[in-house]
């Protein structure tokens, strides 16, 4: 009897989950908007290297991992295109309290494919005739999408362009779909505006409100000292040069 109980705790042991021990290196799953892919990527890496702990990305439109996160996706850290994402989830009690900063103010523009004929420069160039289709991320769930709509109704635009728009599930995909030449133009941030085959002209950051960005630390970690150390990391000394080299505006710019 001895044995068998012996026998169960030791499966029991086994079947818990293992926290890391102070000082390990953590494994730390990041759901982040899809803006900050080309950024993100480099920041998670002089991360690694910086702290030894390793970062997992799922980029995705701001909207749809607020939605998976509200159902229990068991991110460590949200860092959302916009900020009342955030403040949604800590209405819920699903961030840690107090770990939420502000951490980049994103800007927009328009991205043409560098093998199309087509001269678009303006925003008004998307009215024209020759500019066939369009595309932006769904401004349902996408903080980008939201902004790229703002500019074309305050350019009196909406009407002219609505009929040839495409919605891209988030704004990396949005930018696929220009890359490809299957779009001719489309509104992406200026974080992917680095990709060498697209064109991008910047859009005067008026015609939209600001995109300002928030991250948090999210309940569901099991590496919270990890996961502050990264949003740290991220707004600290060695994150901001590389936001800003992807051209974002950092807090105390805006």
């Amino acid at each position: 009897m001895i044995r068998r109980w012996c026998v169960l705790g030791l499966l029991l042991m086994l079947a818990l989950p293992l926290r890391p021990s102070r000082g390990a290196a953590a494994e730390l799953r990041v759901a982040a908007a899809a803006d900050l892919q080309f950024a993100f990527t480099e920041v998670g890496e002089a991360f690694r290297r910086a702290t030894g702990h390793r970062v997992t990305f799922v980029f995705g439109s701001t909207g749809l991992l607020h939605h998976q996160i509200v159902h229990g996706a068991p991110y460590d850290v949200f860092a959302a295109a916009d900020v009342d994402r955030i403040e949604q989830l800590r209405a819920r009690g699903l961030i840690v309290e107090g770990s939420q900063q502000v951490y980049a103010q994103g800007r927009i523009g328009i991205a043409v494919s560098r093998g199309t004929v087509i001269s678009v420069e303006r925003l008004e160039d998307l009215a024209s005739p020759a500019v066939t289709r369009v595309a932006i991320a769904n401004p349902e769930h996408a903080p980008y999408g939201v902004a790229a709509k703002e500019a074309l109704i305050n350019a009196g635009l909406w009407e002219r362009v609505r009929g040839k728009l495409v919605y891209g599930e988030n704004v990396r995909q949005v930018l696929q779909y220009v890359e490809s030449g299957n779009i001719p133009a489309g509104i992406v941030p200026l974080s992917l505006a680095r990709s060498s085959g697209i064109r991008f002209t910047l859009l005067d950051a008026k015609l939209h409100r600001p995109l300002v960005q928030a991250l948090a630390v999210l309940r569901t970690t099991r590496q919270e000292g990890a996961a502050r150390s990264f949003i740290a990391f991220v707004n600290g000394p060695s994150g901001r040069p590389i936001l800003r080299r992807y051209g974002f505006l950092l807090p105390g710019e805006f």
